[in-house]
């Protein structure tokens, strides 16, 4: 018996198909940024320093970083992160992990996932907290969905 069904739906080239699992990023507005680590970070210990980690992993990890203004943004899937605030979207940060030997080249969103990583990760360690292991894990699924996956994951290693 020759199966002569068709698909219930074809899509065209030009008609873009959604992916239902995709994890989808939304930037943080200027008014709750204020908010934003105590909002997602409460039951973690010792949240309040996160941010100032992850300034010091950029400094360490990026010769060319001098700080700035850092842009937030959440995931679809309850993840968080922070990334230096790029405007023309056209920077590109040159980082280097001393600790494995690995570098790479990546755009601003890409070096904020990268240091919040790190950060997350010794965090995690650090205070044995299950709920910043799941952060961890939630921007880490985000990361390798990331079109510098490669890049992030080589730093990160």
């Amino acid at each position: 018996m020759i199966d002569n069904t068709l698909p219930l739906f074809t899509p065209a080239e030009t008609v873009p198909v959604a992916e239902p699992n995709r994890i989808t990023v939304t930037p943080v507005a200027d008014e709750d940024r204020i908010s934003f680590w105590p909002q997602r970070f409460s039951k973690v210990p010792q949240w309040i320093i996160l941010e100032p980690h992850i300034f010091a992993w950029m400094d360490r990890f990026s010769d060319d970083y001098s700080g700035g203004i850092w842009n937030f943004y959440t995931l679809s899937n309850g993840g968080a992160f922070i990334a230096p605030e790029d405007e023309d979207n056209d920077l590109r940060w040159s980082l280097f992990n001393k600790m494995n030997g690995n570098g790479a080249e990546l755009s601003s969103e890409a070096a904020g996932i990268t240091v919040c990583l790190i950060a997350y990760s010794h965090h995690a360690c650090r205070t044995g907290c299950n709920a910043m292991t799941a952060h961890y894990y939630r921007l880490r699924d985000y990361a390798l969905e990331h079109a510098e996956c490669h890049g992030i994951m080589r730093l990160i290693d």
